[in-house]
């Protein structure tokens, strides 16, 4: 993950955003880059998309709700995101993903303020991390909470790392990421409750 390259735009922009009637925020690296820019003190009603996201808005002093379904069509579910006819909103994430959210806030009226606080890149392997994969048993369990960094591994490993890395089990903290899992090539899959530390390591327990 990196910081947005123009620092002081960004930091105008939290600020302003800071004072519109509904706040997004999509991951708790949202929250952190966001923080990062300015407190976030507000008088709007905050949403997160997940409880992990929530705890990360907790820990600034910002209560948020947040739906038992972990995803951004739970969120959507909220009485808060229903009925957004010409009320300032601002969705906080990063470039790419489903664009679900995008799309919905602006379809029930929103006046949309995007905020891209933060980036996610490709990582770098080398040896190491290939042999590390390599050397993994049957029995030992990949922890999944991003669709974008597993499509980065099956990018990235040769052949035969991502073979031995599908032979694993794949722990996923939604069923969109157990899908993602499925088309990669994983067979023995475990679906979580959330992306919560501790919701994936009971999963991982489980099998």
């Amino acid at each position: 993950l990196r910081g947005m390259a123009d620092a002081a735009g960004m930091r105008a922009a939290m600020r302003q955003a800071l004072a519109d009637e509904l706040l997004v925020f999509t991951s708790p690296a949202a929250v952190r880059y966001a923080a990062a820019l300015a407190p976030l003190r507000t008088r709007a009603t905050v949403l997160a998309v997940g409880r992990g996201t929530a705890q990360a808005l907790r820990r600034q002093g910002v209560l948020a709700q947040a739906p038992s379904r972990q995803d951004s069509d739970g969120l959507l579910d909220l009485p808060a995101a229903r009925d957004l006819r010409g009320r300032r909103v601002a969705l906080v994430g990063a470039p790419g993903g489903r664009g679900v959210l995008r799309g919905q806030l602006a379809a029930r009226g929103a006046r949309l303020r995007e905020l891209q606080v933060y980036r996610r890149v490709p990582p770098r392997l080398d040896r190491r991390h290939v042999e590390a994969v390599l050397a993994l048993p049957r029995s030992a369990r990949v922890l999944l909470s991003s669709a974008e960094a597993l499509r980065n591994l099956v990018d990235l490993l040769p052949a035969s790392a991502l073979a031995r890395l599908c032979a694993a089990v794949a722990v996923a903290s939604s069923a969109r990421l157990a899908q993602a899992a499925r088309e990669a090539g994983f067979a023995r899959i475990v679906q979580a409750e959330s992306a919560l530390a501790a919701d994936l390591l009971a999963a991982a327990a489980r099998r």
